[in-house]
């Protein structure tokens, strides 16, 4: 019973549920072959890729055994979704600035040290990051600040 509790065969088996996902929500994408590829081929190639290697862990972790897994920490997981969904809601309205500043500190709160000049360096990178790759580099059009540029 230790072993089926092991973070390397639960790690195992979410990679097999991903991939399971994954052809699920790809089920309709022709496939086509790897001369003339159709839009599933990547998707579910990815898919096999990813169950074959959480086989390959779960398999592992059963004959070798492994540490008990420990309850999850809902504080990080939870922060970090929450700032995700709120760049989300904030990027058409607002721009990629105020999204991502929003996104920074709402996640930075899930660890367990918060330290304000780290969380505006962290700021600063990543807003340079995203404008020099999706604005310049991909010429995207989106906003740094909605209305403004």
């Amino acid at each position: 019973m230790n072993r089926l509790l092991s973070k390397d065969f639960l790690s195992g088996v979410m990679f097999i549920a991903f991939g399971l996902t994954a052809l699920w929500f790809g089920r309709n994408l022709a496939i086509g072959t790897s001369v003339r590829m159709g839009p599933g081929y990547v998707p579910h190639m990815l898919a096999y890729i990813m169950m074959v290697l959480g086989l390959i862990i779960a398999v592992f972790a059963l004959y070798k055994g492994g540490e008990i897994a420990e309850a999850p920490k809902w504080r990080p997981i939870t922060l970090v979704t929450v700032g995700i969904i709120v760049f989300a809601l904030l990027f058409k309205r607002l721009g990629m600035f105020p999204s991502l500043v929003a996104l920074v500190l709402i996640a930075s709160l899930g660890g367990d040290e918060f330290k304000l000049t780290e969380v505006i360096g962290n700021i600063i990178v990543l807003t340079i990051l995203c404008v020099l790759v999706f604005k310049v580099g991909l010429s995207m059009n989106i906003y740094v600040l909605n209305g403004v540029w």
